[in-house]
């Protein structure tokens, strides 16, 4: 009888983008507790609004170290056929989900305020409002750090099964790849993206406070609280779109299927039946049905395709 044993390492979870986010995450909800305080103390709805803004974020964030954490306990099991990176492409769909309820109270409540506008301790919320400035850009910068030092990791099994006319080629290799940016840990640009729009409604309390304070605008307020909801429902319509396209396997950034087909059309070989997905941040695999009866063929073929690095998990059947 015979056993696989292999574990579906096909891309394991970067541990720092996960300590920084925790971190994060603490920042995120001392910075909670001391708005929505303030914003209590000082009859300032924005304050309030921003705390428990922050506090949807903090549950997003939460979200993502679940990601990571399913991921790493995960990361041996064989009902997983290849590897727990969804699960983090998971976390980051649920954040981009998140977002979009954020954006739509924001907008909701603003719209609200803008027809009773309240008064507001101007001075004493502003100073909030720029501590809270000042700890979404520490944030940013945390997890902005980290995305130059993620690597991405396979590991190495195959097997082949020419008794059937079919081969699979799985050439996972200890690959530390620095070429390709265009891909990227989802899970920790959603946790990004959640700092990020902290730090803009921050910036815009702050502009909206002192329109007020100087001018008597206080309708300001309320109009920067539709800009923010906008610009939060722009960068959760981007995030939402890449994680659900990778999750149904219709990824729109995948080159791979065109170097496969280059390749085969290099060695004068036609491809009938080719596809392509993703299985890690720059992992692919394939299902390649090869247009040939000869034998060699399909050596040939699986050759060639090990000189692309990114390949890593290859089927090939004659058709």
């Amino acid at each position: 009888m015979m056993q696989c044993c292999q574990a579906a390492a096909f891309q394991r979870p970067v541990h720092g983008a996960e300590q920084r986010i925790r971190w994060v995450v603490v920042l995120t909800v001392v910075m909670m507790v001391i708005e929505i305080l303030a914003g209590w103390l000082f009859h300032s709805m924005a304050l309030l609004a921003d705390g428990w803004h922050m506090s949807t974020h903090a549950l997003a964030l939460g979200i993502s170290l679940l990601a990571y954490a399913l991921s790493r306990r995960w990361a041996g099991d064989h009902r997983l056929a290849f590897g727990t990176w969804k699960i983090e492409v998971l976390g980051a769909y649920t954040s981009a989900l998140v977002l979009a309820a954020i954006a739509f109270s924001m907008i909701a409540e603003s719209v609200s305020r803008l027809a009773n506008p309240g008064d507001i301790n101007y001075v004493e919320s502003m100073l909030v409002a720029v501590l809270g400035l000042a700890v979404n850009l520490f944030s940013a910068w945390l997890l902005g750090e980290q995305h130059h030092h993620g690597l991405g990791h396979s590991h190495a099994h195959g097997h082949h099964a020419d008794d059937h006319d079919h081969d699979h080629d799985h050439d996972h290799d200890h690959d530390h790849d620095h070429n390709d940016h265009g891909h990227h840990d989802l899970n920790k640009k959603a946790a990004y993206i959640h700092v990020l729009t902290d730090a803009a409604t921050s910036v815009l309390a702050i502009f909206a406070l002192a329109g007020g304070l100087l001018w008597g605008a206080a309708w300001l307020d309320p109009m920067m609280g539709i800009v923010g909801g906008i610009v939060i429902l722009v960068w959760a319509w981007g995030l939402l779109k890449e994680s659900s396209l990778i999750l149904i396997d219709a990824d729109s950034q995948n080159s791979m299927r065109a170097r496969i087909l280059e390749t085969a059309i290099e060695h004068d070989l036609q491809i009938n039946d080719l596809h392509v997905w993703r299985i890690g941040e720059q992992r692919y695999a394939a299902i390649i049905g090869l247009a040939s009866s000869q034998p060699e063929s399909i050596s040939t073929l699986r050759g060639a395709l090990s000189q692309l690095d990114k390949l890593v998990h290859i089927t090939i059947e004659q058709v």
